[in-house]
């Protein structure tokens, strides 16, 4: 049976729905304010429903590290030293129990307002999804909101030993951790013996690319020699099933799960047994960058995988001119029985926007790219939020730098959001003409291939095979397929250049075969994304000499067949 499309919105809540506009570089939250878990109110719920969204995965939700000081509501307070920027990173986790305080507006009752969050989102009938960060945690981790009977992590660790299978931590013997933020002779943060750093830098003193606000977790493999240790069951497995229960328990749905490669599979399929028997409709979704080690993961247990390191790379070569459409073919090729559990996307929050001056420049060129990714396969699709507006990301914020990214690090207010928010209607009135276009491709775009059944099925036939030899059908440029289920079935092509193009396609006996189609029958196309000409040909034609047609600069378009008897 096919399964509904799953297409998720990520959305950063300190970025988002604040209109301090100050801006100050390495600011205070009272000097640029921070977004709240009330921001996030029904219109704004409901525009992102509307653009097609069937998740949301709220980022930054767990509590972490942070400059901004919540001490007089019992929370302890962070050393500068380990933490990157005044706001902190999302993924050095303080607290697995609790959320922000930077994301509350009554902060004693924040948990209460997430839950209202929860509420909300559920009712314009979107799914949540947040972050489970479980290769590695805050160095000042201190958990005041933990239920009744958990045990902090570390509390029982015998530190005299650099590895146990039962500790939580790795210890470095007779060290205390430096901080590369640290002035010599000024060390603040006191950690003695130095535990080893999240991104397995086995060292008192990671450097600036470390993450030094960071200590990686113990699952039981001994990071010094290599062995591995799972029997009885490391103490961090337990504690870890521990925190995904807690919050399933308040009807999150899903959890992307961060750096999923640096725990060992064990641990995986272990807890995926655990808690698939009690909440079967969780979905988890892991940041992987080992295309070799795809299949693994999925047999461990997960949902759905991201897939950068294959079809996100491929794409962005071609829309930043350095490949050509053809290696599509050999993206999805790659990754061959696997499309179902892959997630596509062109942003999130660790890459580079694509309207920023370090990847396209400019916003359309994603169109192509976006129409082909979300139209191939059955796979679910993520956007970031601010993506569908054309955000550039080319604001220096602060820690983040100028780098094409939106900061995670900083307090920070983005125009776009603001634009979009139209004073707290979120009705789009106040975006430009641009923006406002691009974001009804978007909308357009997303409730087709969650509307349309083919595109939750599996039906996908390559049409670049049949213009191999075509010398009409501009390969450096073009890329289309056909998709279909039962009597359905679409056209996409895509134009990945500036300027409109003509051509003449080939669809090959063997396409209509495996599409069902009829060659005597005579067929209309209407682009569903109402930007090209409708199509018309005999099937005849379009298998002895091809079809002809044109389509805009950095457009694609889904035509929609018909067909009737010639």
């Amino acid at each position: 049976m096919d399964k509904n499309r799953i297409i998720i919105y990520q959305h950063f809540p300190r970025l988002f729905g604040h209109s301090k506009r100050l801006n100050k570089p390495n600011g205070t939250i009272m000097d640029n304010g921070c977004g709240k878990f009330n921001f996030i109110s029904d219109a704004a719920l409901s525009s992102i429903s509307r653009l097609g969204a069937t998740h949301i995965w709220f980022t930054g939700i767990i509590e972490h590290a942070t400059k901004s000081n919540f001490s007089l509501f019992g929370i302890d307070r962070d050393s500068p030293e380990v933490i990157k920027g005044e706001a902190g990173s999302p993924y050095a986790i303080k607290d697995y129990y609790d959320v922000s305080p930077d994301l509350a507006e009554d902060v004693e009752n924040r948990m209460g307002e997430f839950e209202e969050l929860i509420k909300r989102t559920h009712n314009n009938g979107l799914k949540v999804i947040i972050d489970w960060v479980p290769n590695h945690l805050a160095r000042n981790y201190v958990s005041d909101s933990s239920p009744e009977g958990v045990v902090p992590f570390g509390e029982n660790d015998n530190q005299s030993h650099s590895f146990d299978p039962q500790n939580n931590f790795y210890y470095l013997q007779n060290t205390k951790f430096l901080s590369p933020l640290t002035e010599w002779g000024k060390e603040q943060w006191n950690e003695e013996p130095a535990k080893v750093t999240g991104n397995n830098s086995i060292t008192n003193t990671p450097s600036i690319n470390d993450w030094y606000e960071t200590v990686k977790l113990n699952y039981g493999v001994n990071i010094f020699d290599g062995s591995t240790h799972f029997d009885p069951i490391p103490d961090t497995w337990h504690k870890m099933l521990e925190v995904v229960l807690y919050w399933a328990a308040k009807g999150v749905d899903g959890f992307r799960v961060d750096m999923a490669e640096m725990v060992p599979l064990e641990f995986w399929r272990w807890v995926f047994t655990q808690i698939k028997e009690k909440y079967p409709e969780l979905i988890f979704i892991a940041e992987v960058y080992q295309a070799d080690k795809y299949q693994e993961y999925i047999d461990a247990g997960f949902d759905y995988l991201y897939d950068k390191v294959v079809m996100y790379d491929y794409v962005r070569a071609i829309m930043e001119k350095k490949a050509s459409p053809r290696i599509i073919t050999e993206a999805w090729q790659r990754t061959e029985n696997l499309h179902s559990s892959l997630l596509y996307f062109l942003e999130n929050h660790d890459e580079q926007r694509i309207a920023s001056d370090f990847f396209a420049k400019n916003p359309l060129i994603g169109i192509p790219a976006m129409t082909v990714i979300s139209t191939m396969f059955d796979n679910p699709l993520m956007i970031y939020m601010g993506q569908e507006l054309g955000e550039r990301g080319m604001d220096e914020e602060g820690y983040s730098g100028l780098d094409g990214r939106t900061t995670i690090f900083d307090y920070w207010w983005l125009q776009s959001i603001d634009n979009w928010s139209s004073g707290g209607v979120w009705d789009c009135q106040n975006l430009d003409v641009e923006s406002r276009n691009l974001r009804k491709f978007y909308k357009r775009l997303l409730n087709i291939v969650k509307d349309e059944k083919a595109f939750s099925g599996k039906g996908f036939y390559d049409l670049m095979w049949d213009n191999r030899d075509n010398h009409n059908f501009d390969k450096e440029k073009l890329y289309s397929f056909l998709r279909f289920k039962g009597q359905n079935c679409f056209l996409i092509v895509a134009n990945f250049s500036e300027n409109e193009i003509s051509y003449i396609m080939r669809i090959s006996p063997e396409a209509f075969k495996f599409a069902s189609l009829d060659e005597n029958a005579l067929y209309a196309g209407r682009d569903l994304l109402e930007k090209n000409d409708d199509i018309q040909f005999p099937g005849q034609v379009a298998t002895l000499n091809g079809l002809g047609g044109k389509i805009s600069g950095y457009s694609a378009a889904i035509y929609k067949l018909s067909w009737s008897k010639m």
